[in-house]
């Protein structure tokens, strides 16, 4: 089997998964090496540039998702409303998430400063986040991450293109004019 054929096979796996696939389940599907199966998918991913498809990536998962350029087109072709209106609470309480995870409820209330408990409902309705764990800390709290659908809805193929928290702060203050200003 050439190293062109398994990339083929890869994508022809990920074609037919319905939900995202680790690269071990690959590679023990494909009888290769973890190793082979993430150079497939990097040949892959470089073969889909400048199509309507690309490679989503959380962690070891992988999936084969639609660019988020189409998302509009999609829509309409599959007869759905249009995406969600996240409120400001459930934006800053996914962002919390999305750079902390796994996090838990008090956590993101610390940081938050208030009770987080029906925005959770609804991210988690929504789909955006899910239940990754328990906290080793007193009680066990739940611990939250974010979903592929996460990455999906705000058009990204994986954790890493989420903007550095430095610049976030810094778009923050400058957008609200609160910019340090250079000394005297």
């Amino acid at each position: 089997m050439a190293e062109t054929n398994l990339a083929a096979l890869v994508e022809s796996l990920l074609f037919v998964a319905d939900e995202p696939v680790s690269v071990g389940r690959l590679a023990e599907a494909l009888e290769r090496t973890p190793g082979e199966v993430e150079r497939a998918l990097r040949e892959l991913e470089e073969s889909l540039l400048g199509h309507g498809l690309e490679l989503e990536r959380m962690g070891s998962r992988v999936q084969m998702v639609t660019r988020p350029e189409a998302a509009a087109a999609v829509e309409r072709f599959l007869g759905l409303g249009g995406r969600r209106r996240l409120s400001p609470a459930a934006l800053e309480t996914l962002a919390v998430i999305a750079y902390r995870q796994p996090v838990s409820r008090p956590e993101i209330e610390v940081v938050r400063g208030v009770n987080c408990d029906s925005v959770l409902r609804t991210l988690l309705s929504a789909g955006l986040i899910e239940e990754v764990g328990r906290g080793a800390t007193v009680g066990r709290p739940i611990l939250y991450g974010v979903t592929f659908a996460f990455l999906q809805h705000f058009g990204l193929g994986r954790l890493e293109e989420l903007p550095p928290l430095e610049a976030v702060g810094a778009d923050a203050e400058e957008q609200a004019g609160v910019a340090e200003s250079p000394p005297a």
